[in-house]
């Protein structure tokens, strides 16, 4: 299955402007990262995996595999792990472009470590 049959046939269609939202965010900020289904899910991958979409039926949540690691100005990140961290998305108008860009950004910069 590729990242576009997904996205039609498993996002909610009320959540799918937001997956379109964050794929072209992540070919903006990220053109070097792969996109490809992993565990089932869309997933971005440089050396490992920076970051996946994981679709509920309440939102969309976007999660970074370091994402425990990152400095978290804008205090939006989620979660309990000691390793993956998520921003959970409703809609596009929630959106804080700036703060996923600088999330993508320390994604790039672990993964190149």
């Amino acid at each position: 299955m590729t990242v576009d049959e997904f996205v039609k046939t498993k996002i909610l269609p009320e959540f799918q402007p937001v997956v379109v939202m964050l794929r072209e965010l992540m070919r903006e900020a990220a053109p070097d990262v792969k996109e490809e289904i992993r565990y089932g899910i869309p997933a971005f991958k440089g050396r490992r995996i920076l970051a996946v979409i994981s679709p509920t039926k309440k939102d969309i949540t976007f999660a970074f595999s370091r994402g425990a690691e990152f400095e978290d100005k804008y205090g939006l990140l989620q979660g309990k792990g000691t390793v993956s961290k998520h921003v959970k998305i409703k809609n596009i108008h929630d959106v804080n472009k700036e703060a996923l860009r600088y999330y993508i950004r320390q994604a790039l910069e672990f993964d190149a470590r």
